[in-house]
């Protein structure tokens, strides 16, 4: 690995050769963090017009008025992007995270760690992202960066706090200090699980969120729903292992905050849309579409209590309306709270 000067926040080892596997707008405003950090950036995408606009420096297609720092090299060449690399930050979605590493096997360095970038659990199998990694590329470690990020505010250079999360700490601390910068503030983590069970769920819950807000049902059914659903997040989460505080986390309820309160997450967008019976082919893709449904089949297959999952699955899946979920919701059997 390359060593070399000191990052924005004055404190990090930096001169890391950075690849991006991914450019629409996280993918960019990560390689513009990573610039920011002071790395070499090498930027994969597969469309030739993205790579030539990031060459311009722009990406109007996905960040719309965001001038590009001149520094990136953009390539839809994906062994041009991998060679030499000393890091590879993944930002394929998660459903094509599969395809996009068995496509990149054959050029990956070996040894060097692989940062997941993306949210989700796939769905064909219900396996984590980091299971995925371990499969295709045994002999790279891998690790995940999440938490409350928008990626128009990491490419503006905003206040930005996340997470960088693997099971080995050291790797964890190493590259969350590498990847720190000026507003941009990653904390580590070794609870991998807990911070990918996080940030999968949280899609979910925003398109719920959304549709909430969409079919005007109210700020205090909006404040019950998030509030609830955190609940059934801690409890998949505790099925799968993570640790509670992480799920208090930025990955966790700090990530599920911000995505269930603005438009600018695509899954609320998705959901308002949803709420108000609105057209949902040509929006962003939603990650927390083909969750929910993989979240619905574990909840049930593990006996957890998760209504609000399964309402949001069966809601997508066309089998109830917004309207029925809610009587269904409204009208379960009283109970005491519990927060597990």
């Amino acid at each position: 690995m390359i060593e070399g000067g000191m990052s924005g926040s004055g404190t990090a080892p930096t001169g890391w050769r950075v690849a991006v596997l991914g450019g629409g707008a996280w993918g960019t405003a990560l390689a513009l963090a990573m610039l920011r950090a002071g790395h070499f950036v090498r930027l994969y995408a597969r469309d030739p017009d993205t790579v030539a606009a990031i060459d311009r420096g722009e990406n109007p297609r996905y960040l719309p008025g965001v001038a590009l720092q001149a520094g990136i090299v953009a390539t839809s060449n994906v062994q041009a992007a991998l060679d030499g690399a000393d890091c590879v930050l993944a930002v394929a979605p998660a459903q094509s995270l599969r395809a996009m590493l068995a496509a990149t096997k054959p050029h990956m360095p070996p040894g060097i760690p692989l940062v997941l970038c993306a949210k989700g659990i796939e769905r064909d199998t219900g396996a984590l992202l980091s299971a995925i990694v371990e499969e295709i590329l045994p002999q790279n470690p891998v690790a995940a960066l999440s938490g409350p990020s928008f990626a128009s505010d990491v490419a503006r250079g905003l206040p930005t706090a996340v997470v960088v999360a693997a099971r080995d700490e050291t790797l964890a601390a190493d590259i969350a200090a590498r990847f720190s910068a000026q507003n941009l503030r990653c904390y580590s983590s070794d609870d991998l699980i807990g911070v990918e069970i996080g940030g999968a769920l949280k899609n979910v819950f925003a398109i719920a969120a959304g549709a909430v807000t969409g079919a005007e049902l109210g700020a205090s059914a909006q404040a019950a729903m998030v509030t609830r659903g955190f609940v059934e997040l801690r409890r998949i989460g505790a099925a799968f292992g993570a640790r509670p505080e992480t799920l208090m986390g930025l990955s966790g309820l700090g990530d599920l905050l911000l995505t269930c309160s603005s438009a600018q997450s695509r899954n609320f967008a998705y959901g308002l849309a949803l709420g108000q019976g609105k057209p949902l082919s040509g929006l962003p893709l939603a990650e927390g579409v083909p969750t929910a449904a993989i979240a619905a089949r574990i909840a049930a297959e593990r006996g957890i209590d998760a209504p609000i999952i399964a309402a949001v699955a069966a809601i997508l899946d066309g089998n109830i309306t917004i309207s029925q979920a809610v009587t269904a919701l409204m009208t379960r059997p009283l109970k005491t709270e519990t927060n597990d």
